[in-house]
């Protein structure tokens, strides 16, 4: 028997429907994943499966929860009274136990720092004991504290003074409190730091709950999900496995679609010109290929069209000098607390940089002394001349709440310039799924993941050959996530990346500045999976016994990786410039072999000019091809 059943569903916000007689069936022991564009509904649809038995908050249909399950919810913008302990707002999904196991906590407390009336508090306590014993609740109270202590929270902190990522672990607290079968989870993974989601991940598939939840964190889906659920104009379709087996699936099933829609088009375009035949043809048509006519008509008007995808376009302006940022022996500390000890870096143009570590390690702390926004306490940093820089702060601070979507974009003006072309606002716009009539529309109406769609634009509207991109994958959708990626994989300017999403990290960056603790910092050549990999090849290095441990010379290797300063960019540029070079060599030859032909000045004048304006072009390129690689060997540590 399945815990949750959603049937013949619907829903809708103005004429597009969210929900269109959908149905779904939630099994136990299941870990669904629910996926789908922003704005096409996935968080009312959760919100209404939460909403227990009956319509609850659907137009239409029905929710079907089994009887006496216990559904625990975790929506994405979870609410709490900020005056509350955190051990209060964990038993306050508990019904009426919470009142009392709440009064309980707050006498032992008082209790034990000797505070108020002792005897008036032991009677209280032992009626308190009473009344929890008969109906049962001291479960209720181990549960929670053993939540409290899973997720590393302090019971008597205060709501109001938590971070993001501790609200969204008291969230998951509270809902795993009451011991559900069901966990329905909105974004768990927002505001959470790597070890955190990586934490998450484990007690999750340990748990044994059974989830129906919503994450664009594909590395998260890989790992957790037994099933994808896909909502995609108004229908959910399932495909068992993980998310890269649902990529395989779902490109066939696109491809399949689209040549049904086709062959639809085309037998409609045949009956329209057979409709509007001459009087013989008219005279003489059958009735049946009129009622045909009318339902393709029908069939088409009501096919509702894929989501179109946003264009992004990214201008990196003029270029930077060649070296960004230089810092030597830096040290950076607040109060008693250090946050930079003795760091050192060199950052080149074109470098993709990934910044890694726990929150409040002090990625932005770092990114500030990088950028020269604030000075060190010790050491040097050298800038770079020529930065045109671009940020996108996860908090969305540039964006006024009351400013139209037009004014963010382009203020005072309804032209923006991408590239060195002139484009009308509502069009720039259009690129990031915003329709014509929202244009006007205040900041404040837009959702979490079209605000930031909203900021990208802003950010891409100028000219920019460094970009700094703070937590930008929050609220994204999967399909949006692969085109920024492929966005900042071209980008020609130098990246500062700071991102919990490990596949996004992957995929993107060249290098990774990780937070090692203590306030010390470390670079490593390539992405999040190249520096888990070497750190989980230390541990296991160092859990070998003394006897089968690697010479010491093996152990030197990294380090001398580091001493070499060569990025993964770097070596495989490196390495590149050879075959290159001998390519450019050989075009060389080829256009010198022709243009000592005469002929060619006669037969073909305008090629012969085309050849001589090139060879002198590659006479340029081979000399800075050169120069790289001499510089590039040099560095290697190389003879050149």
């Amino acid at each position: 028997m399945p815990y949750l059943k959603l049937t013949d569903a619907c829903l809708a916000y103005g004429h597009v429907p969210l929900l269109d007689h959908a149905d779904f069936l939630l099994d136990p022991g299941e870990r669904v994943a629910l996926i789908g564009r922003n704005g096409t509904g996935k968080s009312s649809l959760l919100a209404a499966m939460a909403a227990g038995s009956g319509r609850g908050r659907l137009d239409d249909g029905e929710v079907w929860a089994q009887p006496g399950i216990r559904v625990g919810y975790v929506p994405q913008e979870p609410a709490f009274d900020p005056e509350q302990t955190i051990f209060e707002a964990v038993i306050s999904g508990m019904g009426e136990n919470s009142t009392l196991l709440a009064e309980y906590h707050e006498v032992s407390h008082r209790l034990a720092e000797g505070e108020g009336d002792h005897d008036a508090l032991l009677a209280r306590m032992s009626t308190l004991q009473h009344e929890l014993e008969a109906r049962g609740a001291w479960a209720y109270e181990a549960q929670a504290e053993r939540v409290i202590d899973r997720f590393g929270l302090n019971a008597e902190a205060i709501v109001g003074t938590l971070s993001g990522g501790q609200k969204k672990r008291l969230a998951l607290a509270q809902a795993l409190a009451v011991a559900p079968e069901v966990l329905l989870l909105d974004e768990p993974t927002n505001h959470l730091d790597i070890a955190a989601i990586e934490w998450l991940e484990t007690m999750l598939i340990e748990s044994g709950v059974t989830l129906f939840f919503i994450t664009h964190d594909r590395s998260f889906l890989d790992r957790v999900c037994t099933r994808i659920v896909e909502l995609d104009r108004g229908k959910l379709a399932s495909f068992p496995g993980n998310f890269s087996q649902y990529q395989q699936r779902k490109e066939a099933m696109l491809h399949e679609e689209s040549l049904a829609n086709a062959r639809a088009d085309k037998l409609l375009k045949e009956e329209e010109i057979w409709i509007r035949k001459g009087v013989e043809a008219r005279r003489t048509r059958a009735v049946f290929r009129v009622q045909r006519l009318d339902k393709l008509r029908a069939e088409r008007q009501a096919r509702r069209e894929r989501m179109g995808k946003v264009n992004l376009q990214l201008d990196a302006g003029d270029k930077s000098g060649k070296l960004v940022a230089e810092l030597e022996h830096v040290a950076k500390c607040y109060g008693q607390r250090q946050i930079v000890r003795d760091f050192s870096t060199r950052i080149q143009r074109g470098d993709k940089i990934g910044l890694i570590g726990p929150n409040g390690a002090g990625k932005t702390t770092l990114l500030r002394l990088i950028l020269g926004e604030i000075q060190p306490d010790s050491g040097i940093v050298r800038q770079g001349t020529k930065m045109e820089i671009a940020y996108f702060d996860q908090f969305r601070t540039q964006l006024d709440p009351n400013s139209t979507l037009s004014d963010v974009i382009s203020p005072g003006s309804d032209w923006v310039e991408i590239g060195g072309a002139k484009k009308h606002v509502i069009g720039y716009l259009e690129d990031f799924l915003f329709a014509p009539e929202r244009s006007r529309s205040p900041v404040s109406s837009l959702s979490g993941g079209e605000r930031n769609r909203l900021l990208l634009a802003r950010l891409f509207a100028k000219p920019a050959n460094v970009l700094v991109l703070d937590e930008p994958t929050n609220d994204l959708d999967i399909d949006t996530l692969e085109l920024l990626e492929e966005l900042l994989q071209n980008y020609d300017g130098t990246l500062f990346l700071v991102s919990h999403d490990r596949t996004f990290l992957d995929n993107v960056v060249t290098q990774t500045i990780a937070a090692e603790g203590d306030g010390n910092w470390r670079e490593y050549a390539g992405g999040y999976s190249d520096w888990a990999n070497y750190k989980a090849s230390l541990a296991k290095e160092a859990a070998r016994p003394k006897s089968e441990a690697k010479p010491a010379v093996k152990a030197a290797e990294p380090a001398k990786a580091k001493a070499d300063k060569l990025s993964w960019k770097e070596q495989r540029e490196l390495e590149a410039l050879p075959g290159k070079i001998a390519d450019l060599e050989a075009e060389q030859a080829t256009l010198t072999s022709r243009l000592e032909d005469p002929a060619i000045y006669q037969t073909d004048p305008a090629g012969a000019q085309k050849a001589a304006e090139r060879l002198a072009a590659i006479d340029d390129e081979l000399m800075e091809m050169l120069e790289r690689w001499e510089i590039l060997e040099s560095r290697a540590g190389n003879p050149a």
